[in-house]
């Protein structure tokens, strides 16, 4: 800790830097905040770029950190109290934190030479569901993800971020419009298979099938739209308790992604 510097004056340009990545109405997205130790270690790991890190010097940056900015040769610096608290005001204060540069937007293009399953989300908007079926998906080997109708404008989203422990940046997640994701699946040939309430296989079914698959969810009132379901070549089903209304959808997604981890996980 006391090799660290310590900013001590609100003049000093991290502050402003600070300050104007936390805006809520930033028409561009070109840097981001990733807080705790844990996103903050995947996300270097992941290769994204950082401007600086920083800690409270009143918390000691953990060892782990410090060893990971010095192999990868990120500035670290410490905020005094008081500084904090102007920058973050009715903000909980992060304990560790740090200023990254937003990575390019992954393109379905990107997902055309990998071998691993894709997990397709229509209509999916808890950011929640949305981060912890990023980190499953990452797990247990599937090759990316692609979003349709999330509400989110870019992946470096802080709450998408913090929702799946910085693994957001780990594997390609694509923003797609409907209709693109359409023409891309059928241009490219990929199976796809629905997940619905009654469907054609049990999720047993999934790990004796050895091409590669797109596994779609929708929202769990919905399921995914009538155009996916259209192009679906299967449609598979999750056995449960039928006094049970639905399954979460990050649930579901983990319970494919199970069954698929033999085929996927060996690639």
């Amino acid at each position: 800790m006391a090799s660290l510097d310590i900013i001590t004056e609100r003049s000093d340009s991290a502050v402003q830097r600070i300050i104007d990545v936390t805006k809520h109405s930033r028409s561009v997205v070109r840097t981001v905040l990733i807080e705790d130790i844990e996103p903050l270690l995947q996300s270097i790991r992941a290769g994204v770029e950082f401007i600086e890190i920083y800690g409270l010097d009143t918390v000691p940056v953990p060892e782990s950190l410090l060893a990971e900015c010095e192999r990868r040769r990120i500035p670290v610096r410490l905020l005094a109290a008081s500084v904090a608290n102007q920058v973050f005001k009715t903000e909980k204060k992060p304990k560790v934190f740090g200023i990254a540069k937003v990575p390019r937007p992954r393109r379905l293009t990107d997902l055309s030479d990998m071998t691993g399953d894709l997990i397709l989300l229509d209509g999916v908007k808890i950011v929640g569901n949305i981060g912890a079926i990023v980190r499953t998906s990452f797990a247990l080997g599937a090759s990316g993800i692609v979003l349709v109708d999330s509400d989110l404008g870019s992946i470096a989203d802080r709450r998408l971020i913090r929702a799946s422990r910085g693994y957001v940046f780990s594997l390609p997640i694509v923003l797609a419009s409907r209709a693109e994701a359409l023409q891309y699946f059928q241009d490219n040939a990929m199976r796809p298979v629905v997940f619905e309430a009654e469907g054609d296989l049990g999720v047993a079914d999934l790990d004796g099938m050895d091409e590669r698959l797109v596994l779609m969810f929708g929202s769990e009132r919905i399921g995914p739209s009538g155009e996916f379901s259209d192009i679906a070549a299967k449609s598979v089903s999750i056995p449960m308790n039928p006094a049970a209304e639905s399954l979460n959808v990050s649930v579901s997604a983990g319970i494919a992604l199970h069954a698929r981890a033999r085929r996927n996980l060996s690639r």
